[in-house]
C-alpha cells in the first residue's frame, strides 16, 4: 500500500519534476555552450532588436536575461498542474507544453546572447515547438483525433516551419519567413480555438483565452515598436523593448494554459 501511495506521488509531480529537470538542464548546457563559444561567431543575429552588443559572454544583457519569464511561467504551469490537475486537458501534453514553455527561454536567449546564426536556430526552434503545439491542440480537438492524430499534426507543422525558416525572404513589419509562419500558425490556432467555441462542444473560461490574446497583441505592437530606428529603441538602455515582448509573451502563454485547463474533464 505504502508503495502504491509513492507512486502516486511521483505521478502527480511528474510535470514539476520534468520541468524543473528541462530549465536546470538547458540552461546549465547553455551556459556552458556560450563559456566555451559552443553557439559559433556572433553575426549579428537578432541585432535588430534595438539593444547595443557588448563585447562581453552575454551580448544582449536585457534582451537575454528577460527571457527567464519563460521558465518562470513554464514552472508555474507545472506547478499548478502537480496542484490542481490539468483540468479537461490531457496531462501528457500539460506537461509537454509547461516544458516547451520552459525551453523558450533558454532558446531565445542563446540568440541574443550569442548574436549567433545556430543560436538564432535555437530561438526561431523554440518558437516553433509552440505555435505548432497550439495549433495541433486546436485541430486535433476540432477533429477529435486523439494523443496519435494531435503528434502527426505536432510533426507537420515542425515541417512546415523548418522549410520556412530556409528561406531567405524579407517579409514586411515580420521581417523573416520563419516569423511569418510562426505567427501564421497562432492565428491559424487562434482561428480554430473560435471554431471550437462557436461549435460549443467545449466550455472554457473565456476571460483566460482573451487575457493570452491581448497580452500577445500588446506584446507585438511593443515588438514592432522596439527593433532598430523604432519609436521605443534606446540602443544603450537596460530596459529594452523586446524584453519586455518577453516577459509579456511568458504571461500569455500562462494565461493559454489557463484557458486550455479551465475545460471541463
Amino acid at each position: 500500500m505504502a508503495w502504491a501511495t509513492t507512486r502516486g506521488t511521483e505521478r502527480r509531480r511528474a510535470p514539476l519534476l520534468l520541468a524543473a529537470v528541462a530549465a536546470a538542464v538547458s540552461m546549465a548546457l547553455l551556459g556552458i555552450a556560450l563559456a566555451q563559444s559552443w553557439l559559433g561567431p556572433a553575426v549579428d543575429r537578432g541585432g535588430a532588436f534595438c539593444e547595443a552588443a557588448r563585447d562581453a559572454v552575454v551580448r544582449q544583457p536585457a534582451n537575454t536575461f528577460s527571457n527567464l519569464g519563460f521558465v518562470i511561467a513554464g514552472l508555474a504551469i507545472a506547478h499548478r498542474v502537480t496542484r490542481h490537475g490539468s483540468g479537461g486537458m490531457p496531462r501528457s501534453l500539460a506537461t509537454a507544453y509547461t516544458i516547451l514553455v520552459v525551453l523558450l527561454g533558454p532558446g531565445s536567449a542563446a540568440m541574443h546572447a550569442s548574436e549567433s546564426t545556430f543560436g538564432g536556430h535555437l530561438d526561431l526552434y523554440s518558437m516553433y515547438f509552440l505555435a505548432s503545439f497550439a495549433l495541433a491542440y486546436a485541430v486535433s480537438r476540432l477533429l477529435t483525433l486523439g494523443t496519435s492524430g494531435f503528434v502527426a499534426l505536432f510533426g507537420a507543422g515542425l515541417g512546415v516551419c523548418t522549410v520556412a525558416e530556409f528561406q531567405s525572404v524579407d517579409v514586411p513589419v515580420l521581417m523573416t519567413m520563419g516569423n511569418a509562419v510562426f505567427a501564421s500558425m497562432l492565428l491559424a490556432g487562434l482561428f480554430v480555438e473560435l471554431v471550437l467555441r462557436r461549435r460549443g462542444t467545449e466550455r472554457l473560461d473565456l476571460r483566460w483565452g482573451v487575457a493570452s490574446v491581448v497580452t500577445l497583441a500588446v506584446a507585438f505592437a511593443i515588438w514592432s515598436m522596439g527593433k532598430d530606428g523604432g519609436a521605443l529603441c534606446d540602443p544603450e538602455s537596460w530596459l529594452q523593448p523586446h524584453a519586455v515582448w518577453h516577459a509579456m509573451d511568458a504571461g500569455a502563454a500562462w494565461f493559454l494554459y489557463r484557458y486550455w485547463a479551465s475545460m471541463s474533464p
